[in-house]
């Protein structure tokens, strides 16, 4: 998750939504990035989509499932279905999705097979979020 963290601090200095990922297999990182939609001018440049995307061209396998995804902060529902289709082994988060866009609340399930872990590090992962939108939203 520290890593993930990381990710998320590069996404806050680039004026990105501060979430970041990583993805492991067998323990080792095999990738990590942040969100990029500003970056990319792409909606679908999530931090978990990009490194499902990653992970995938790494393995050379579309399915990933004895993969781990960290990500700081709770995937919305396209990330969730990228999830799911992709058949991931585990997903830890750390903070819930405050603005309730997150697969949790619209109901939206991982694959059966899933492991769903929240909570780590979720006091940091929800402050760079807060911090993220009040110099957002602060008048000038």
């Amino acid at each position: 998750m520290k890593i993930a963290f990381r990710e998320a601090i590069l996404a806050f200095h680039k004026n990105e939504i501060p979430i970041g990922a990583a993805m492991t297999y067998k323990n080792i990182v095999i990738a990590k990035a942040h969100n990029l939609t500003e970056t990319l001018c792409n909606i679908t440049a999530h931090a978990e989509m990009i490194v499902i995307n990653l992970a995938s061209n790494y393995l050379k396998k579309k399915y990933i499932k004895k993969c781990t995804l960290y990500v700081t902060l709770e995937p919305c529902v396209m990330c969730a279905g990228a999830l799911f289709w992709s058949q991931i082994g585990r997903v830890v988060c750390g903070a819930s999705n405050p603005s309730k866009r997150g697969f949790l609340y619209s109901g939206t399930k991982l694959h059966p097979k899933t492991e769903f872990v929240s909570g780590i590090m979720k006091n940091q992962c929800q402050a760079i979020i807060k911090k993220f939108f009040f110099h957002k939203r602060k008048k000038p």
